[in-house]
């Protein structure tokens, strides 16, 4: 009688478990918005230093929260804004790096 009530959620991409997780969510938006500003960017390569930082942080951003994340929502996002902060990163390293050159 108990599995009647509670939704079918084994089958879903975005399966969750009913309960709020603010911070792996605050870090899942934040690491696919900087995925998203480091893949866009690479394609300046005079916005390289925006393009490698941006990516860098999405990467830092994105491992944490793939360490405190409960549902596969949560995992899918930030494994978008993983790979793309990790394309970015690798993009805007080989147009002049983090620090423009200077080291």
């Amino acid at each position: 009688m108990a599995q009647a009530l509670q939704p079918n959620t084994a089958g879903s991409l975005f399966a969750t478990d009913g309960k709020p997780h603010p911070l792996p969510d605050i870090l899942m938006a934040v690491t696919l918005v900087l995925g998203l500003l480091s893949f866009i960017t690479s394609f300046f390569p005079g916005l390289h230093l925006l393009t490698s930082w941006a990516g860098l942080v999405g990467i830092l951003t994105g491992a944490y929260g793939q360490w405190v994340s409960v549902t596969t929502r949560e995992r899918f996002g930030l494994i978008l804004g993983l790979g793309a902060s990790g394309v970015g990163l690798l993009i805007g390293m080989s147009n002049g790096g983090l620090f423009g050159g200077l080291f």
